[in-house]
């Protein structure tokens, strides 16, 4: 299974009604549980291993509060997160970051990597504008379509 159907299947589990998936096949073991609804975002654990192999997922290490959401100013538009994963700003430890405050983008730039399931996705910006705002801290999990980046177009 790769990662873009695993990602379809918790975006598909997530608006329906399921609380827990199991697929279990030759290859793999797949088990998806959605968390109770709270005023947190809703988190999503995905296990994955052979299946001969006993599946025991780790319980997610908890991520700091998110803070309340500010409105976004109507002029600014925000770069989401298309998938579930860690966000990296720059390709390497040493390397310079993708994007600053202030940087000016185009569309197709490369904004960040989200790694998930150790594929590192590169990130472009579907808008050409100013870089306002970072809203993630590198190297913290992000959520699917959760707000990276805020973008002043007319920047």
């Amino acid at each position: 299974m790769k990662a873009k159907e695993i990602q379809e299947l918790i975006d598909y589990i997530s608006n329906s009604g399921l609380a827990e998936v199991k697929i279990k096949t030759d290859e793999f073991e797949l088990s998806i549980k959605k968390y109770a609804e709270s005023s947190a975002p809703r988190m999503v654990e995905v296990a994955a291993a052979p299946a001969p192999a006993a599946v025991s997922a780790p319980a997610p290490a908890a991520a700091p509060a998110p803070a309340a959401a500010e409105p976004t100013p109507s002029n600014l538009v925000e770069i989401k997160s298309p998938m579930i994963g860690t966000f990296y700003m720059t390709s390497s430890p040493d390397a310079d970051p993708f994007v600053a405050v202030g940087d000016s983008v185009k569309t197709g730039d490369t904004v960040c990597i989200i790694e998930a399931m150790k594929l590192f996705n590169e990130i472009e910006s579907e808008i050409s504008g100013k870089i306002v705002k970072i809203l993630v801290s590198n190297s913290t999990p992000v959520e699917y379509d959760q707000p990276l980046f805020l973008v002043d177009p007319a920047g």
